[in-house]
């Protein structure tokens, strides 16, 4: 992204209304400065109260941020799946077992991970708190102004943010408005009811939020906007028949056609909801662009297709971005300059959905993954340390490799994001923006509401292969769970698919179901038991 020189004392001085699109993304200046000096006047209140939200967003470290770093919402939601695997490498890749249990689902509820990354987004949700807190006491003692009403929305947006990907997780969630909740406040409410405090969030955040992208630099870049809550409740409405069930182990779910919401004095049952919203950021001008990879360009902030994304600039701000650095082998990743940890690959599915191996592969196979014989950016050919040309190995890629012929060298590897040569050389760092939302999501979710309410959706699944090349196929569960591997990839999506689509607990190669698994268990991690000992509240079924 284009590069600025930040000065702290410019920020300061600038206007209420904040112009500079990099402010928002510096360390929280309130932990440096006294409390009386942090909201003294707007620009003050943005800079320390609301902007300080967005460091939150992305992370630096393990289990924080929603894409980026290890250990986290990413991890949690892609390899627990068919879609990724991080092997076990000899001495390699272990970590007590934390990859091999993810990928097998045999987690508990001492994971390290998964009560770290709950911490996470509910200290996020307490900033979000605590924001509002010091915007109404700001506006209460100067009056109200449009831009503290504003940045009212803007706080309850990115909590409602937050709370979807805990809702997603974890199912049950303690829903309060305080920084400070007591156990009382701090108890759980149903999975139902916190799906409908969102999506009302949501709903009322929007008719008061920007339509001005979030993606493009200036003064909105990196900002929650209407169309990001578009986005997210297009998403919780094509999740109605999960996030509506109270009782995911009995086996049984509400049905979407039956489930209604009132949206603009309209009764619109789950499917009809989720095309209203995909049909409104169509109308704000997002469209595909005409070359996938531009989506993950090192230079992506022009992209008409990224709806939000976690601003990257290794120069101004701390956020990580590990996918790259951990997927490549160590000649690999040296031959372009960077660090590698040689860890995550492909899963031997993932390589069948996209034709490996045969006539017929996916055009974004070879811009997704690496596969077989790999090359620097010039073109040279990559060689192990004994000379020979390091070569992966789709479909070797196994959970454990320990011993085999192919231990380091097994899996496809990540290729989505372009790579940064200028990136810093531990391989943490690039000026890739990391895309969380884009259009070719909201064209899917369309064709997949459009099939489940008995319309045909072929149309916009035809938008979305054609843009690569690929022809046109009929529209059913099945192709379109099949092209959200495709097209989404290494996205961080493919949990909320399967558990969506009935597939998360079946078997695949190296994945046997747990016992009892098929009653939809697993499809909710476990609560951290320090929070139940404080709330006294009971754990999640299944654990």
């Amino acid at each position: 992204m284009k590069r600025y020189i930040i000065n702290l004392m410019l920020a300061v001085a600038a206007t209420a209304c904040l112009t500079s699109c990099n402010d928002f993304l510096k360390e929280d200046p309130s932990s440096q400065i006294k409390e009386d000096e942090a909201y003294k006047n707007e620009t003050e209140l943005y800079l320390n109260a609301v902007a300080a939200l967005y460091n939150n967003v992305g992370g630096h470290n393990d289990s924080e941020g929603l894409q980026g770093t290890a250990r986290g919402v990413y991890d949690l939601n892609e390899f627990t799946t068919d879609e990724a695997i991080l092997p076990t490498r000899g001495a390699d890749w272990y970590d007590g077992g934390l990859w091999q249990n993810l990928f097998r689902h045999s987690w508990g509820t001492g994971t390290d991970c998964i009560g770290d990354t709950w911490k996470y987004l509910f200290k996020s949700i307490i900033m979000c708190n605590s924001a509002l807190e010091h915007i109404d006491t700001y506006a209460k003692a100067h009056g109200q102004s449009d831009n503290t009403a504003y940045w009212r929305y803007e706080a309850r947006a990115l909590r409602a943010m937050f709370y979807f990907y805990a809702l997603d997780l974890y199912g049950r969630l303690p829903l309060y408005s305080t920084s400070h909740p007591t156990v009382a406040q701090m108890q759980l409410q149903e999975r139902s009811t916190v799906y409908k405090h969102i999506v009302s969030e949501l709903q009322d955040c929007a008719a008061h939020l920007t339509g001005e992208r979030s993606n493009w630099q200036g003064k909105y870049y990196g900002r929650i906007n209407a169309a990001t809550c578009y986005f997210l409740l297009a998403k919780l409405m094509l999740n109605a028949e999960v996030y509506s069930d109270d009782d995911w182990t009995d086996g049984v779910r509400p049905s979407g056609s039956n489930i209604y919401f009132n949206i603009d004095g309209r009764q619109l049952n789950a499917w009809q909801a989720t095309e209203h919203y995909c049909d409104l950021i169509a109308g704000m001008g997002y469209r595909l662009e005409d070359d996938y990879t531009a989506n993950f360009a090192v230079h992506n902030e022009k992209s008409r297709e990224n709806i939000f994304i976690i601003p990257m600039d290794k120069y101004l701000y701390q956020n990580q971005f590990k996918y790259l650095f951990r997927s490549r082998h160590y000649n690999h990743a040296a031959a372009l300059g960077l660090n590698g940890e040689n860890g995550s690959s492909a899963t031997v599915e993932a390589m069948k959905t996209f034709g490996y191996g045969t006539d017929t592969a996916d055009a974004r196979l070879a811009m997704s993954y690496y596969c077989d014989q790999v090359r620097d950016l010039n073109g040279r050919m990559v060689t192990l340390d004994d000379g020979t040309p390091l070569k992966y190995y789709p479909m070797a890629v196994k959970l454990d490799l320990s011993g085999d012929p192919h231990e380091k060298t097994a899996g496809a590897r990540m290729k989505k994001y372009e790579v940064d040569p200028t990136g810093t050389k531990d391989g943490n760092q690039s000026d890739n923006d990391i895309v969380l939302f884009r259009y070719a999501d909201v064209l899917l979710m369309r064709a997949e509401a459009m099939v489940r309410n008995g319309e045909n959706g072929d149309e916009y699944l035809a938008m979305v292969r054609r843009r690569v090349g690929e022809s046109p196929r009929h529209a059913t569960l099945a192709t379109l769970l099949d092209e959200r591997m495709l097209e989404l990839s290494w996205e961080g999506w493919r949990r909320n698919d399967l558990i969506r689509f009935g597939e998360f607990a079946r078997a695949y190669t190296h994945h046997t179901p747990l016992p009892g698994e098929a009653n939809g268990w697993s499809t909710c991690f476990p609560l951290p038991g320090d929070f139940l000992a404080i709330t006294g509240c009971k754990q999640n079924p299944g654990y």
